[in-house]
C-alpha cells in the first residue's frame, strides 16, 4: 500500500515507520481492542500450560474468548500455532474463565461462554504467501491482518480474507489430529450456516438485501453465529438477524458509556416513515450500545430500508 499527502495538487509519499518490535505493535492493538476489534482486552501475556498468550480478549456480543497473537517474523505456522491454541483453550476452559474474572468486576460462568465462536487473531507487517495459503479454507477460525506504520503517526490494519470454498476438514482426518479435536467444538458459521435454516422468502429478502448493500463501496460481509453483518473500515454498520417470518436489521446508533458520555460517531436517524425503534444491549462494564431495530419483511420495504442503512454507512467517510 502506498500513502501520499496532497498539497497544492502535489502529492508527497508518506514514508514506512516500521515496527521495531512486536511489543510495539502489542501496545498498539491492546490500547484500541474496543475500536479496532469491538473486543474487551481480559489480560495481556497470559500463561497458561507453560504457554504465554499475547492478548487475550473477550468477544461480549458473541460471548467468546479471542486470543490476539503478535508476530514480526515469518518463520512459523499459522496453522500450527493456531489449532494447538484453540486446543490449549478447550482443555483449560476454567483458566480462561477464572482470568476474565479476577480481571473484571463482574463474574463470567461456564455457562455464559459460547466455545463453538472462540477464535485466533494473527496481527504482523506482513503474512507470506505459505502462510495466506494455509489458511485459505472457508472454515478456519483465524484471522490474519496485517498491520503498517508510515510517518506522521499513520497507522493502517487490513485483514487478509480468505477466498477458497473448501474445508479444512478432509485436512483433520486423522482421529487423534488437533484439527479433527478443535474442529468438534469450534465452529466457523458462515452464509450458508443461515440460509439452511431460514425460509427460501427470508434467504431472497438477505440476498437482495446483501446484492444492494455489497453495492457500496469497501463494505464487507462477516457471518456469526446469530447474525450477518456488514462492516465498513472493519465497523459495522448494520446487523441482520433471521427469524421465521421476518429478518430483523440493526443498524448501529453507538455507545453510551456510564458516565453518560457518548461514543466517537455516535449516530441519529432520518427516519421520516418511522419505522425504526431503538434498543439497546448491556456490556459487563455498563455501556450500552444503542440500535435502531427495523423488521423487514417484504422486498417492497427494502429501498426505503437502503436510505437508511446508507445514513450510517455514510457516516465512515
Amino acid at each position: 500500500m502506498e500513502l501520499y499527502n496532497i498539497k497544492n495538487k502535489k502529492l508527497t509519499r508518506v514514508e514506512s515507520n516500521p515496527f521495531d518490535l512486536e511489543r510495539d505493535i502489542q501496545n498498539i492493538i491492546e490500547e484500541n481492542t474496543q475500536e479496532l476489534f469491538n473486543l474487551q482486552l481480559v489480560s495481556t501475556e497470559f500463561p497458561v500450560e507453560g504457554f504465554r498468550l499475547d492478548s487475550l480478549c473477550f468477544d461480549e456480543v458473541n460471548k467468546s474468548f479471542v486470543i490476539i497473537e503478535y508476530k514480526k517474523t515469518k518463520s512459523y505456522s499459522v496453522i500450527d500455532q493456531g489449532y494447538s491454541y484453540l486446543s490449549l483453550m478447550l482443555n483449560n476452559k476454567s483458566d480462561f474463565i477464572l482470568e476474565y474474572n479476577e480481571n473484571n468486576k463482574d463474574t463470567l460462568k461456564r455457562g455464559g461462554v459460547d466455545w463453538s465462536q472462540s477464535r485466533i487473531i494473527f496481527i504482523s507487517p506482513s503474512f507470506n504467501t505459505y502462510q495466506k495459503n494455509s489458511v485459505n479454507f472457508k472454515d478456519v477460525p483465524f484471522e490474519l491482518w496485517e498491520i503498517k506504520r508510515f510517518s506522521n503517526n499513520i497507522i493502517s490494519l487490513n485483514q487478509h480474507l480468505p477466498s477458497s470454498t473448501e474445508s479444512i476438514q478432509k485436512f483433520g482426518e486423522n482421529k487423534n489430529s488437533v484439527i479433527k479435536s478443535v474442529s468438534r467444538e469450534v465452529k466457523v458459521y458462515d452464509e450458508d450456516f443461515h440460509y439452511n435454516s431460514i425460509s427460501d422468502k427470508n434467504k431472497t429478502l438477505f440476498l437482495k438485501l446483501k446484492e444492494e448493500i455489497l453495492s457500496f463501496d469497501d463494505v464487507l460481509i462477516d457471518s456469526k453465529k446469530h447474525y450477518i453483518s456488514f462492516k465498513k473500515n472493519n465497523v459495522i454498520v448494520c446487523y441482520t438477524i433471521f427469524r421465521k417470518e421476518h429478518l430483523i436489521i440493526e443498524i448501529v446508533k453507538g455507545n453510551l458509556k456510564t458516565d453518560g458520555s457518548k461514543s466517537k460517531g455516535f449516530f441519529t436517524l432520518d427516519d421520516p416513515k418511522k419505522v425504526s425503534k431503538i434498543l439497546n444491549f448491556k456490556f459487563k462494564n455498563g455501556t450500552k450500545r444503542e440500535y435502531y431495530h427495523i423488521k423487514l419483511s417484504n422486498i417492497e420495504q427494502i429501498g426505503y430500508l437502503l436510505l437508511l442503512i446508507k445514513q450510517k454507512y455514510d457516516t465512515f467517510d
